[in-house]
């Protein structure tokens, strides 16, 4: 099971032919955790989960069973077709993996409450033993959850929707259900949602924000001063000026290349924004970190 604290939607890092570098995205995502996150979910948004083909999201799913840190890896599907979750969710669970983070269905406008709540019910149904975070993000999947759409899904499913990222941020601050876990999306809404009751967050920036975020959340946790939630929401607030993917591939690049590839139609940073965004980083004194693989 979760546990409340600080997580991050996974870089996945692309070897020169546009395939995926396994070895090169786990160790990002152990590096991240020994930096200071709880774990680490593969293939979410800011993984290019669309845009990467399942055989490649299963090579590195066997892959972590070698990893100490295979405990604090979460699985996000990044899939369309109704199947193509399903297949992946069992090979997932394979490997030991109980725990997704799921987005309603893309691409078609329109999604309804009914329609998506059959979606999570055909993998329930399939898949009893599974633990869904419930992934909202409008931007991407064209659906917003509303707090009765959640509610439901709670009501009928207790065992198996556990909790929600909350990316539309519509939810976090209002959503009130007994032992569900909520995670807004962004590190700069972290102390507002501790404060409210939330467990955390799962964001894209906490693969470069992870020790910074992880101090604000001990520091509430322990009822001590807060020294780095300030910074915490300038960083991320510099970083929402961009396409995300884009900056945090660009600005990881300054200290290893391989962070360079990135999948059409997704583009890094041209030069000016890049060095835009570098100088505006520089003057919160938040650089590219020094070390940042195992």
């Amino acid at each position: 099971m979760i546990k409340n604290g600080i997580y991050a939607a996974g870089l996945s890092i692309l070897k020169d032919n546009k395939s995926l570098d396994v070895e090169s995205t786990i160790n990002h995502a152990e590096a991240a955790i020994k930096n200071g996150l709880n774990g680490v979910f593969f293939f979410g948004s800011t993984g290019q989960s669309q845009l990467i083909p399942i055989s490649e999201k299963k090579d590195l799913i066997s892959r972590t069973s070698t990893s100490k840190f295979k405990n604090q890896f979460y699985v996000g599907t990044g899939a369309n077709a109704l199947k193509d979750n399903l297949d992946l969710i069992r090979y997932s669970m394979e490997f030991g993996f109980q725990t997704f983070l799921l987005m309603p269905p893309a691409y078609y406008k329109g999604n309804t409450d009914k329609g998506v709540y059959n979606f999570y019910a055909e993998i329930i149904a399939q898949l009893p033993k599974i633990k869904i975070i419930l992934y909202n993000f409008e931007k991407l999947s064209g659906y917003l959850f509303s707090a009765e759409a959640v509610e439901k899904l709670v009501k009928d499913f207790p065992k198996q929707i556990i909790g929600c990222k909350d990316s539309s941020y519509n939810l976090f601050e209002t959503l009130k259900i007994p032992n569900f876990k909520i995670f807004p999306g962004s590190e700069a809404k972290l102390l507002k949602g501790l404060e409210l009751g939330c467990s955390g967050c799962i964001s894209a920036v906490t693969n470069v924000t992870h020790s910074l975020a992880k101090k604000v959340f001990n520091d509430f946790e322990n009822k001590k001063q807060q020294t780095m939630n300030e910074k915490v929401i300038k960083v991320r607030q510099i970083f929402d000026q961009y396409p995300l993917i884009s900056a945090l591939h660009s600005f990881m690049s300054e200290e290893d290349k391989k962070y360079q590839n990135i999948l059409p139609p997704l583009t890094l940073l041209d030069a000016k924004f890049k060095d835009e965004l570098l100088s505006k980083l520089k003057k919160v004194d938040f650089e590219p970190p020094k070390n940042i693989t195992v």
